[in-house]
């Protein structure tokens, strides 16, 4: 993404005056300013919880079965053909 040099900075300033005039133009730049930190500010929440997500989803450990899981699959499928 090119850069803003002075000169260009110049132009669009003055395209800004004559298009909102002398009046309006703190108005729009007061609204372009808040919409810009509320956009900062929702991206931040957004990241906030993508991180509080990762956090909270972490594997939980697996511990050992009490009852060997083929003597249950095989008392299972007894009972079925039962």
């Amino acid at each position: 993404m090119p850069h803003i040099g002075f000169g260009e900075l110049i132009v669009i300033l003055v395209i800004a005056l004559i298009v909102f005039g002398p009046g309006k133009l703190p108005s729009v730049g007061g609204a372009i300013g808040k919409a810009f930190s509320e956009f900062r500010k929702a991206g931040r929440e957004l990241t906030g919880e993508t991180a509080a997500s990762t956090t909270a989803n972490e594997p939980v450990p697996v511990q050992a079965a009490s009852v060997p899981v083929q003597a249950v699959v095989t008392q299972e499928t007894n009972e079925v053909k039962s």
